[in-house]
């Protein structure tokens, strides 16, 4: 397709593209990077297309295992087959493989290539453009990390049909979250659709294709690119919390609880009109499932929050809205505002 950069394809034959592209590839070895689901649900699909001799390392399932011990597991397998810097990673699985994967391909022996397959729509259209690569930290989301894209991302709907419901509503919250910040008309379209009965190879595009504009002027974060962030600051709080509580949620489900929190947040700092912030809500709160949080731990998930990345040393930053597809930047938010949010969202799952 046009207009896309040109690492990504989309495709419904993933794996005769799969097999063309190793065909012409340059590299030594091939590793393909597994989790226990995507080596019983996804690799089958693709099999056929790997070469003889390909070696496969797999790992836990799960953003708790999306930490520097998974990659020492993964380091020490590519160390153990000697793979040396024309090897090649193949990451298959949803973003927790296609993060963890990429650092560890990018970090190894100072640099190796690797390929994303996304096998979920949140790593389809999340993950599979922008080179944000990383693990967790002491319970804290992506605390290391590197930017560097895919050499190239394959994206076929097919592995929806063994994804669970809500692995595929999951990544549907980052689709309304490019909608809401720069496409009126792409959410407008997705809050009108049945997910269970969806276009996705027409849907999946645009929704890349906004993420793609906005990382393109923006590769490194340092201003625009924070626009993808709406829903996150508080999102990735609330993620956090409820991982070290060992209670761990769909990263979709909080960033759409995030997504309430920070529109409710723009009504009230007089940048959203009270309508549009209920309209946005509702249909958030009708569409995911509530997360419930005691009113004891909002001080613990608005101090979260100050480790968000897009904070100075003394202020928490947040995107907010102006309009469903209009969205800012870098506005400043205090701990009393997110509990304030916080009760907000408790107060509308009740």
């Amino acid at each position: 397709m046009s207009g896309y950069a040109s690492y990504i394809h989309f495709t419904q034959q993933v794996k005769q593209d799969l097999q063309e592209a190793l065909q012409t590839a340059d590299y030594s070895a091939l590793f393909v990077l597994v989790d226990d689901h995507t080596r019983q649900h996804c690799l089958p699909v693709i099999a056929a297309a790997l070469p003889a001799g390909y070696q496969l390392i797999t790992i836990r399932p799960g953003e708790e295992h999306k930490n520097p011990d998974t990659c020492r597991h993964i380091w020490t397998a590519l160390t153990e087959a000697q793979a040396d810097r024309q090897a090649l990673l193949l990451n298959l699985g949803g973003g927790v493989i296609g993060d963890m994967g990429g650092f560890c391909a990018r970090t190894y022996k100072r640099g190796i290539a690797f390929w994303n397959i996304p096998t979920t729509l949140l790593a389809q259209v999340d993950a599979s453009v922008g080179g944000k690569l990383g693990v967790d930290l002491a319970g804290y989301k992506n605390q290391i990390g590197i930017f560097s894209e895919p050499d190239r991302v394959i994206i076929d709907p097919v592995f929806f049909k063994t994804l669970p419901h809500d692995e595929l509503l999951s990544g549907f919250a980052e689709m309304l979250k490019h909608g809401l910040i720069a496409d009126a008309d792409h959410y407008r379209e997705l809050t009108g659709i049945d997910i269970k009965q969806a276009d996705w190879l027409s849907l999946i595009p645009r929704s890349v294709k906004i993420k793609q504009d906005i990382v393109a002027k923006d590769p490194t974060e340092r201003g625009l690119r924070k626009l993808l962030n709406f829903g996150h600051t508080i999102g990735h709080a609330i993620e956090s919390y409820l991982l070290l509580q060992q209670r761990p949620v769909k990263h979709g489900f909080a960033v759409a609880a995030g997504m309430v929190c920070e529109t409710f947040l723009s009504y009230q700092k007089g940048l959203l009109p009270e309508a549009d912030m209920l309209n946005i809500c509702d249909y958030l709160l009708a569409m995911f499932p509530p997360l419930a949080i005691d009113n004891s731990a909002l001080a613990a998930i608005a101090d979260l929050a100050r480790q968000d990345k897009k904070n100075t040393s003394t202020t928490i930053q947040a995107v907010l809205l102006q309009a469903p597809g209009q969205a800012v930047i870098d506005k400043a938010i205090t701990a009393a505002d997110i509990r304030q949010a916080l009760a907000f969202y408790q107060e509308k799952i009740k």
